[in-house]
C-alpha cells in the first residue's frame, strides 16, 4: 500500500485554540472507574480560521478507567465569531499518573506537559463559509482541571 504521508510524521496546520469553562462535575464510582460528567458553560475558540464562542450546554462524559486511563466523550456547540453553528464531536485518551490524577481531583490544572493527552477534535456543520470543516481531521493537545480545559487544535494536512 502506498501513501501519501509517511508514517513516522504528519503534516500540520494550527488550526484553533479551545479555552472552556466547565461546571463542577457530577462524579459516578462504577467497576470501570470513576466518570465525570462536566457540563460546558462557555468558551472561546480562537484561530486563523475559526472563530467563536462555546455555546453553554455541551458537555463531556469523560470516564477515568481503573488502569489510569481517561477516555473522552465531548459533544458541545460553537458559534462562530459571523454566527454560524457548528457541531463539535470530541473523542481522545489521557494517561495520568498517581500524582497527576491527585492533583485534578483536588481542582489543579494538569498541563500537557505533565501527562499524555490528546484528542481528536471533529467538525459538523451546515454553514457554506465553514464546509470545509465537515472534512477536516485535527489532532489536539490539551491541558485539564475539573472547571476548564484548554486545547491546541491542529488540522491534518
Amino acid at each position: 500500500m502506498t501513501t501519501a504521508a509517511s508514517a513516522t510524521s504528519l503534516a500540520v496546520d494550527h488550526l484553533c485554540d479551545f479555552d472552556v469553562a466547565l461546571a463542577a462535575p457530577q462524579m459516578l464510582t462504577s467497576p470501570l472507574g470513576v466518570r465525570l460528567i462536566s457540563i460546558i458553560e462557555g468558551g472561546t475558540v480562537e484561530g486563523p480560521r475559526l472563530r467563536g464562542t462555546f455555546l453553554p450546554g455541551g458537555g463531556d462524559w469523560m470516564l477515568a478507567g481503573t488502569d489510569r486511563v481517561g477516555r473522552l466523550d465531548v459533544r458541545a456547540t460553537i458559534r462562530t465569531h459571523d454566527d454560524a453553528l457548528v457541531h463539535l464531536t470530541v473523542a481522545g485518551r489521557f494517561r495520568l499518573d498517581d500524582e497527576a490524577m491527585s492533583r485534578l481531583y483536588a481542582g489543579e490544572t494538569v498541563r500537557e506537559a505533565e501527562m499524555y493527552g490528546r484528542t481528536t477534535p471533529l467538525f459538523d456543520t451546515g454553514a457554506e463559509a465553514y464546509a470545509w470543516l465537515n472534512s477536516t481531521v485535527t489532532v489536539a493537545f490539551n491541558e485539564v482541571s475539573l472547571s476548564r480545559v484548554r486545547y491546541r487544535v491542529y488540522a491534518l494536512r
